[in-house]
């Protein structure tokens, strides 16, 4: 279980203009010291991935563990980039380029090259890192590093001449990719929460620890000195024990974030459970299950359900449980359209906290073609708080993960305030757990009785005095009062489904459930596994 928390003007020149034949302001004139040129294109990325898959894994030399392990929390909040020494500062494109310092929590270095175009060709030199591009104190460890010792890892700030907002880009950034293969943006509510990864390998495997790999090195491409489309372009190398891979991400940054991801990785083991287009976020107690007086907020969490938009065109709605031991959902599905790990409830006083949890955002993955048969899978770790990243979901291809496959995935990943594709039908907004039975009646001991708000779509539309079908499923145990009735808060197509639920064992029971009119399908499917207790 990962924590979370100790995780140039207008008119300026640039690199970009060399092959216009126009003058160019050096990167080393502007503070960043270059090593020499080395040829680059995403081709040869690709097959320094594949051939150093075949070949035993070979960490670099580490850096001193007594320097690091010194660079604690506090020293290293001391260590500040200095803006002045920010890739792209004066261009080209909108979105300078800061660097993140090794430390404590992030000890393996990252190497970061800018390319440069010559004719048709680009070639790659390596930005060195200096203790003289931060401000530190005199006596800061890091100071003992040695020379080109190398990044924790980078973010881009916000546009050189500002957004809707006027927001400080010395002060604010969009997306940032720090620690292993991790990396994160913001959606169009400015705010950070949620992560995702290169890959994800055996997660809460029984018999196998996971494994992290590393971006080990960036590409930064210049954009165009006349482009409009407010994108970056970044290429990456994967390596890991197991595993090594070439990602390109085109990310663009509008009202929200838009990432095009093209993926190659090759296997250097077998893998267990091998994921792709991981989302990693956090799930700590909502409205749904809470125990009494464990915190001051009624609810704690970065997202608070799973969405999947199936092959054969099914919006399902999981809602995240905080479970009492490790559990793995598989949800197969074959050519998906899309996943993702959402934050749909949005109303502060759902949360009474100053870090904006109504304003982290969802995540969701579009496939680029056909990925073929497999599983969304979705793991959840129980937690008591709210600094551990809790929850990953992911894609597993059916077939198994052997060494020697290759594996090539493209995506989208749309970090924004709510799923792209939203479903027409009625969308569940709540999940309430409480006592079976009736009031005024002694509660019967295991009897659980549940609560599933939906609104919208259809469910506006029925005539007055019909009342919708519920359709129910579980994998074991027994319902009793099922029924349908309009939410009374004077919300047209606000409907809840009550029913109470029996368990017949202790072991954890998956339901499903929708409303229906007829023949007419009237909300999206509400999964859930329920943890007797």
């Amino acid at each position: 279980m990962l924590n979370r928390r100790s995780f140039m003007a207008a008119a300026g020149t640039s690199l970009g203009l060399t092959a216009l034949g126009l003058p160019v302001q050096s990167l080393a004139d502007a503070g960043l010291k270059l090593g020499k040129p080395e040829g680059f294109s995403f081709d040869s990325l690709i097959e320094q991935a594949k051939e150093l898959a075949r070949k035993p894994y070979h960490q670099e030399n580490k850096l001193p563990k007594d320097v690091l392990e010194r660079i604690d929390y506090d020293q290293h909040g001391k260590i500040i980039f200095n803006t002045d020494n920010a890739l792209f500062k004066d261009g080209p494109g909108e979105f300078p380029v800061t660097f993140f310092h090794l430390g404590r929590y992030f000890q393996i270095p990252v190497h970061t090259h800018v390319l440069e175009k010559s004719g048709d060709e680009w070639a790659a030199k390596e930005i060195v890192y200096d203790p003289d591009y931060f401000s530190m104190p005199k006596d800061s460890p890091a100071r003992e590093l040695p020379k080109g010792a190398g990044f924790a890892g980078f973010r881009f700030q916000e546009s050189r001449f500002g957004d809707q907002k006027k927001l400080d880009w010395h002060k604010n950034d969009w997306v940032a990719f720090l620690g292993a293969s991790y990396f994160r943006a913001i959606g169009e509510l400015y705010q950070y929460g949620l992560s995702a990864r290169g890959i994800a390998m055996d997660v809460a495997m029984p018999n196998a620890a996971e494994e992290f790999p590393t971006f080990t090195h960036f590409y930064f491409e210049p954009p165009s000195a006349f482009a409009n489309d407010h994108q970056v372009t970044v290429y990456a190398l994967l390596e890991g024990p197991g595993i090594t891979g070439a990602f390109k991400f085109i990310m663009q940054r509008t009202n929200k974030v838009l990432m095009d991801i093209d993926s190659h990785v090759f296997l250097r083991r077998d893998v267990g459970r091998l994921g792709f287009a991981p989302l990693t976020s956090m799930y700590w107690f909502s409205e749904s299950v809470k125990q009494t007086a464990i915190d001051w907020r009624p609810e704690v969490h970065d997202s608070d359900g799973l969405a999947l938009w199936t092959g054969n065109g099914e919006h399902i709605w999981r809602p995240l449980v905080n479970p009492p031991h490790t559990s793995a959902s598989a949800f197969s599905d074959k050519a998906p359209r899309g996943f993702g790990l959402l934050q749909r409830d949005r109303n502060f006083d759902h949360y009474l906290d100053g870090v904006n949890y109504e304003r982290r955002p969802s995540l969701w993955v579009e496939p680029v073609g056909d990925w073929g048969e497999g599983a969304v899978q979705l793991i959840e770790i129980p937690t008591d708080d709210e600094i551990h990243d809790n929850v990953v979901a992911f894609w597993v291809p059916s077939a198994p993960a052997q060494k020697g496959n290759a594996y090539h995935f493209q995506y989208k990943l749309h970090w924004s305030a709510d799923e792209p594709y939203p479903t027409t039908l009625g969308r569940c907004v709540a999940t309430r757990l409480g006592r079976g039975g009736q009031p005024g009646q002694p509660r019967p001991q295991g009897v659980r009785k549940f609560m599933v708000e939906f609104s919208g779509g259809p469910l506006k539309d029925i005539p007055f005095g019909v009342k919708p079908e519920v359709v129910l499923w579980s994998s074991s145990g027994h319902f009793s009062y099922v029924f349908a009735e309009a939410v009374p808060d004077g919300v047209p197509g606000h409907w809840r489904a009550q029913f109470d639920f029996t368990s017949d064992s202790p072991q954890p029971v998956d339901m499903r459930l929708y409303l229906k009119n007829g023949d007419q399908t009237l909300t999206e499917t509400w999964l859930y596994q329920y943890h007797p207790f």
